[in-house]
């Protein structure tokens, strides 16, 4: 039987996979691109020099600073992996939803 701190963590990894795998600025439903870009435009430079090394971070490197925020759900308390930036700098996050044979099965933003 997988322990919870093994599942947990096998779901974040496969989250922070899927999240890198929607992400696609050209792609209006992509919920990841629509997340980093509400971000890019709403941040200061030094926010994302203090985090990224950079004030103009590449769009397609934001996920890779993606901190679990926290996990939830009905039964097993993982059905939810929301993921955000890190500081605590908004209150929105990319929310990954798993099904139940642990499967991801959507990706959204979130308040």
């Amino acid at each position: 039987m997988t322990k919870p701190a093994d599942e947990l963590a096998r779901r974040e990894s496969v989250a922070r996979q899927a999240i890198k795998t929607d992400f696609d600025m050209e792609n209006e439903d992509s919920a990841a691109a629509m997340f980093v870009a509400f971000h890019l435009e709403e941040l200061d430079g030094g926010y994302w020099q203090q985090h990224m090394g950079t004030a103009r971070p590449d769009p397609s490197a934001v996920p890779d600073v993606l901190v679990l925020r926290e996990h939830w759900g009905e039964e097993d308390e993982m059905e939810f992996l929301d993921f955000t930036l890190p500081g605590g700098v908004t209150d929105y996050v990319i929310s990954v939803q798993f099904d139940q044979a642990g499967k991801v099965a959507d990706i959204s933003m979130e308040s």
